[in-house]
């Protein structure tokens, strides 16, 4: 579990592989205006709480009570990204007193359903594993040159960002199963209900390869007030490749709605 700073208590959930060190940066970041705490999704490798495949997606809502439970938490802003979003999402919709704030980064609104290529990965996870490893560099390409202002450097933070990966692997089955869970479940009666001042963030249409910025947006019509904010020069994973830029916006929405 990563639990560093001070501050209003911002709990930031991450995305479908599971690993918080793969967001280090945004929550070194993070952690400097507020108190930032994150963990790995339950089944995953080094997660704190166990995985119950019979609870289905609960497990999740469980799993974070357990986080409010032993950070002695009582009331939190939650930061979802990307697969994260959905969670947060619903323990909002049903924990009303402890959301303080909401925000959801790149995350699949109601409706969104896997392309051709990642229903390929959910369908046979293990065996696509290695061709997702192969061409994530690929995908994420484009927006990572367009986060940095010289050739040399976006090759280093690439590099850097590789190590993180590996050294917090992934177990493919448990991310397929993580999207054929919410695949199941309509979560629009979920924004319904939000009660907290939500913010939703994306980067550039043409950066994002991983869930398009017109699905993300769709919160702003789905939760009441809801406000938008676009990173420019970053896709999917602004957050680490901006990690500064990420956390003004998000610390800045966090300190503005801790009451």
């Amino acid at each position: 579990m990563f639990d560093h700073g001070t501050g209003p208590a911002l709990i930031v959930l991450p995305g479908v592989q599971g690993r918080w060190e793969w967001m280090r940066p945004a929550l070194d970041a993070l952690s400097t205006r507020c108190r930032t705490i994150s963990y790995s999704l339950a089944g995953d490798f080094g997660a704190e709480f166990t995985r119950d495949a019979s609870a289905g997606f609960e497990t999740y809502l469980d799993q974070l009570d357990d986080v409010f439970m032993k950070t002695g938490v009582t009331r939190a802003a939650l930061c979802g990204v990307s697969y994260g979003g959905v969670i947060a999402l619903r323990y909002a919709a049903t924990r009303l007193s402890r959301v303080s704030s909401l925000i959801l980064v790149s995350s699949p609104a109601p409706g969104w359903t896997p392309n051709k290529r990642q229903a390929r990965y959910i369908g046979r996870p293990w065996l696509m594993a290695p061709a997702f490893v192969a061409t994530g560099p690929l995908r994420l390409w484009p927006e990572i040159k367009a986060a940095f202002d010289t050739l040399p450097t976006a090759m280093a933070f690439t590099l850097r960002h590789a190590i993180r990966v590996a050294a917090a692997p992934i177990i493919p089955s448990l991310m397929a199963s993580r999207v054929t869970l919410q695949q199941q479940i309509d979560f629009a009666p979920d924004c319904a209900r939000i009660a907290a001042p939500t913010l939703v963030v994306t980067g550039e249409p043409n950066l994002d390869r991983i869930v398009p910025v017109d699905v993300t947006r769709a919160y702003r019509s789905l939760i009441p007030g809801a406000r938008y904010e676009m990173m420019e020069r970053t896709g999917h994973i602004g957050l680490v490749t901006r990690p500064r830029r990420f956390s003004a916006l998000v610390c800045g929405f966090v300190h503005a709605h801790d009451h």
